[in-house]
Formats: structure tokens, C-alpha cells, sequence
């Protein structure tokens, strides 16, 4: 697959691209050291996933990746955080990336780029954490304004603990297909487009 890298510090982005290379399922198809470079590289080689830092100059990662998924819809974008930006972490999620890793964690990096070529969400259980303690639910949300069944709502929580689709059908006795169907159906009432944007919707609604 290949991957884009983008950090402001030439360093980090050197550094990433040797662990990353490392990996005979990577290939590094080129790096970046600004939001705007991110936009024209992506343009320019259309990644299988981008992986990019979010404190940056005059346009921060969660801008540039706004702007790439304006074009791209399908852009498999994965943030690199810090402890420090819990500021950035529902915006970046609900803009449809594909999660967040830690630049402490450097072990961690492959494995979650391939899980998110792989279509899957990756965000570790500090990430998690920063969301529940960040968005603040409203204590009037409204079930029957989604149409939003008791079941849908059990299956909304697990998604949003991180739970995988056969996880899910593990806890509540449900086929796998069972499951994503009502998923699909969930992610329809709710207009979210992915299960990310499904956990952000439910912190911010739902969570109590």
C-alpha cells in the first residue's frame, strides 16, 4: 500500500518514513511538511492512506484534511496527536478521519495504518477517553427524532466503545450480517458516515 506522510518536523517525517519502510506492506510514496503540501501531494499521488500531523503552520492538519475530503470522500486519513490536543480530537474525528495514533507509541504506527487501509478505525483507549471528557452530551437528546430503536441504541454504544461489527454480534447474540445491516441502518438515521463519525455522534447525544 502506499502511504503519505505529512509533519512539520522533517525530523519526525524522516523517522517515520524509515520505521514505516521497515514494513514490506508499506511503501512510502512521499512526505510532506505543511497542510498545503498535504493537499498537493495527495492530488498527486493518491495514497491508500494518509498519514499526517495535525499541528502545523498556516493550515493545520485538520484543515488540509477537510479539504482533501472535500474532493476525496473516501480519503483514509490518519491523524498523528499528542496528549496535548484534546482541542483538535472531535473536530479531526468528525470530519470522517480514520482515527488517531501517538507519536510516543512509534510501535504501533504500521500496524495502525494497515488496520486503516484495511477499512477499520483506529483509536486507542486514551483517544477514547479525550472524547468522552471533551464532548458534553445533551441531556435532551431525543431518541424517537432519529427513529432510533432500543436496539439500534445498544449497538450505537458498542460501536462506540470500540467494539467490531463480530464483537457486537458476540455480546447481543446477532449474526454478523444481522449487525451490519443494522449499522447500515443506524448510520442512515443518523446521516454519520462511518463508525467513527457514529462514536462522535454518540458522545456527544447519548453518553451520559
Amino acid at each position: 500500500m502506499k502511504v503519505l506522510i505529512i509533519d512539520d518536523d522533517k525530523l519526525v517525517s524522516s523517522s517515520l518514513q524509515i520505521i514505516l519502510e521497515s514494513n514490506e506492506e508499506i511503501t512510502v510514496c512521499a512526505t510532506g511538511n505543511s497542510g498545503e503540501e498535504a493537499i498537493l501531494l495527495y492530488n498527486e499521488h493518491k495514497p491508500d492512506v494518509l498519514l499526517m500531523d495535525i499541528r502545523m503552520g498556516a493550515l493545520n492538519g485538520i484543515q488540509a484534511g477537510r479539504e482533501i475530503l472535500k474532493s476525496d470522500s473516501n480519503a483514509k486519513i490518519l491523524f498523528l496527536t499528542t496528549f496535548s490536543d484534546n482541542e483538535y480530537i472531535s473536530e479531526a474525528l468528525s470530519i470522517g478521519a480514520k482515527g488517531y495514533i501517538l507519536k510516543q507509541n512509534y510501535e504501533s504506527i504500521a500496524p495502525s495504518i494497515i488496520a486503516v487501509y484495511n477499512g477499520q478505525n483506529v483509536f486507542g483507549d486514551e483517544i477514547i477517553g479525550k472524547i468522552n471528557c471533551s464532548i458534553k452530551p445533551k441531556n435532551d437528546f431525543d431518541y424517537e427524532k432519529y427513529d432510533i430503536t432500543e436496539r439500534e441504541q445498544a449497538i450505537i454504544k458498542l460501536v462506540a466503545d470500540g467494539l467490531s461489527n463480530k464483537e457486537i454480534s458476540s455480546q447481543l447474540y446477532l449474526s454478523e450480517g444481522t449487525v451490519r445491516n443494522y449499522l447500515s441502518d443506524i448510520l442512515e438515521k443518523t446521516g454519520c458516515r462511518d463508525r467513527t463519525q457514529l462514536a462522535i455522534f454518540y458522545y456527544k447525544n447519548i453518553s451520559e
